[in-house]
């Protein structure tokens, strides 16, 4: 029996997952959560074979989660189930550990064929998916913008070009006026929304998708 657990912050999401595994005699819907926080918890105490992860969720989103999830718990296959489709956040993903990226509009044969692989150690990725990295890599376009990211304030925006441009913290807060504390809660709600672990994440992100273009 393949134990599958489901991150998302839709519950319309985990109870129609849920009714759709329940189909599956080979499959077991374990749990549900609505952020990355919750679904570390449980995998503490829990066994489960599958993760399927949003990767727009409030609080820890689906970049932290994988990531920490691949870390922690290598024995838990992820298995994305989102709507986002750009090859840079596919790419990403995939960096991060996950086995597999399905998009919401799969039908519901797909999703459990792709759940039976990724548990079985194989790797599964919905045609669109396929399609938008094979694109990807055969041309050198300019790093795609991405709705992934949440909308940054304009004082977000001014701190994260100051980090891009090797400020200091004690620096950014002399420059822009503020305390040294405000800079380090900015740099942690950056780290938070852009998914990154350390100012070098920071950096690369920003980079990667043109965070700070106009």
């Amino acid at each position: 029996m393949i134990k599958v657990f489901l991150a998302d912050d839709h519950q319309v999401v985990i109870d129609g997952i849920r009714l759709m595994l329940s189909e599956a005699s080979d499959l077991l819907f374990v749990g549900g959560a609505n952020d990355g926080t919750e679904v570390l918890r449980r995998l503490h105490t829990q066994e489960v074979d599958v993760l399927l992860l949003d990767i727009n969720m409030d609080g820890m989103n689906g970049i932290e989660t994988c990531r920490a999830v691949h870390t922690r718990h290598p024995q838990t296959k992820v298995l994305i189930l989102s709507m986002l489709k750009e090859a840079g956040i596919i790419k990403l993903m995939i960096k991060n550990g996950a086995s597999g990226y399905l998009l919401k509009n799969a039908g519901k044969e797909e999703v459990l064929q792709a759940i039976r692989k990724v548990a079985s150690g194989k790797t599964h990725f919905s045609p669109e998916v396929a399609e938008a990295v094979m694109a990807s890599l055969s041309s050198d376009p300019p790093r795609e913008k991405t709705s992934l990211f949440p909308d940054l304030t304009r004082r977000e925006k001014e701190v994260l070009r100051l980090i891009v441009d090797e400020y200091t913290t004690a620096e950014i807060a002399e420059k822009l006026a503020i305390q040294f504390g405000t800079v380090e809660t900015h740099r942690r709600n950056l780290l938070v929304k852009l998914g990154a672990r350390n100012t070098a994440g920071l950096v690369r992100t920003c980079l990667e998708f043109g965070l700070l273009d106009p």
